[in-house]
């Protein structure tokens, strides 16, 4: 019965060519806007580590003086001091915890073949890796021994590794930064989640950092350091002095890796409990005021996904209702305009329940249709993100599920938007219509 409903659309829509392209093409033009803003949507909004996202914590706590405003501040700060961070570092009360901040350094080629360049890096400790799944393609990691040693050493990505040596082959290599000689001990395999969940306080989305070193050795030789930092009181004058070990100023990420509900609900009371006790020490000033987020929490506390996208998103999903009420008064005038046929039908036997469903099966071919035609729109207008200056704009692709949304959006488009239209042909009176034949 299905394929005598798609001859009969074929035949109607050979009628009435240009109302039928009308159609397809609001309906594909209302998709295609649709798809842009909500592909890139869900390619900001993604989950980076599916696998880990409900284990992996980060934990804040609220180290500032009173001030003048204290009132003001409901939130603790969204970064930790090196006195805490390295202080929760030493005392491990979690499955595995990692400090760390972003940094810039300087390479020199081998054999002075070609002039310094400098490279975004990444200074961590240990669990850093297993923590976060961090892929070594070749070597390993450093351990927990080398950053108690503050071991010179490094793990650098393939493409750093070309670019030096000639070769992916580095392990056992030496890098070489004004700082001193740095031993290759790994290199990375392709790893970039999206967004930047473990540093949202410098790139959110891409990033391309290419050194990794042991946060223990880059403070010991102070390399430089990237990022935001907030200071409150004295002590924090100058580039070092703010990032010392006592500074009062927050700067560095810290994670901690717990693996059941009941770990974490221990932990923030543990944290509660630090600064209790840093209270009683006369660090901290502030009331206990402690957070634990799993990535996703992080993500939404941080608002991940910019306004504008969200914005955009909102008013796509209005064009894409504008576009199906013109269709509904589309597909009315078409339905209604074969009143005769639809008479002659019914006298000859068909039900009202054929009606709607032959003019339904019409609404879904014309969905399917500017589904396609909407698909190469969506292309389209994710080529234009991708050329926009903004850091997430690259990340703006066409994905399977990207795909296969657009074509379920098109059909519940233009069936809904059938619904009516089909609804009333059914209700056509024959008699009437044959008698006015």
């Amino acid at each position: 019965m299905l394929g005598y409903y798609l001859q009969l659309a074929l035949r109607s829509f050979r009628r009435n060519r240009v109302l039928t392209l009308l159609m397809v093409l609001t309906i594909a033009v209302g998709i295609g806007a649709t798809m842009t803003t909500l592909g890139l949507y869900f390619v900001l909004s993604g989950n980076p580590i599916p696998g880990k996202s409900a284990r992996l914590f980060y934990p804040r706590i609220e180290p500032r003086t009173l001030g003048k405003d204290a009132t003001l501040d409901k939130e603790p700060l969204k970064q930790m001091t090196r006195h805490d961070a390295e202080e929760l570092l030493r005392q491990r009360r979690a499955d595995r915890q990692a400090v760390m901040t972003a940094g810039l350094v300087t390479v020199q080629p081998e054999g002075n073949a070609g002039q310094p360049f400098r490279v975004m890096a990444r200074y961590a400790s240990a669990d850093f890796f297993p923590m976060f799944d961090v892929p070594v393609h070749s070597g390993t990691a450093w351990s927990a021994a080398d950053d108690e040693a503050r071991a010179q050493v490094a793990v650098i990505d393939r493409r750093l590794a070309n670019r030096l040596f000639g070769t992916e082959n580095a392990v056992g290599r030496e890098i070489r930064l004004p700082q001193g000689m740095f031993r290759v001990v790994g290199v990375l395999g392709d790893w970039r989640p999206t967004p930047r969940f473990y540093d949202l306080t410098s790139q959110r989305y891409g990033g391309d950092e290419q050194v990794l070193l042991p946060f223990s050795t880059a403070r010991a030789l102070r390399l430089d350091v990237q990022g935001h930092m907030q200071c409150w009181g004295r002590g924090g004058e100058g580039e070092e002095g703010g990032r010392s070990l006592n500074a009062p100023c927050a700067w560095l990420q810290y994670w901690v890796e717990l693996d059941s509900p009941q770990k974490a609900d221990a932990y923030l009371k543990y944290l509660a409990d630090y600064s209790d006790t840093q209270r009683t020490n006369g660090r901290f000033e502030r009331p206990n005021n402690v957070r634990l987020h799993d990535v996703m929490d992080w993500l939404d506390y941080n608002r991940i996904v910019p306004d504008d996208v969200r914005l955009q998103m909102w008013l796509a999903f209005g064009f894409l209702l504008v576009c199906l009420i013109n269709t509904v008064s589309l597909l009315l005038a078409k339905f209604l305009r074969r009143g005769g046929e639809i008479g002659i039908r019914r006298s000859l036997g068909a039900s009202r329940l054929d009606i709607f469903k032959q003019c339904l099966t019409e609404a879904g071919v014309i969905g399917l249709v500017g589904g396609g035609l909407g698909l190469g729109f969506a292309a389209i207008g994710l080529w234009l993100i991708r050329q926009q200056p903004d850091e997430y704009a690259k990340l703006a692709h066409m994905d399977g599920t990207t795909l296969w949304m657009t074509f379920a959006l098109a059909v519940t488009v233009s069936l809904l938007a059938g619904l009516l239209p089909a609804w009333r042909a059914m209700q056509v009176p024959p008699a009437l219509q044959l008698k006015s034949q």
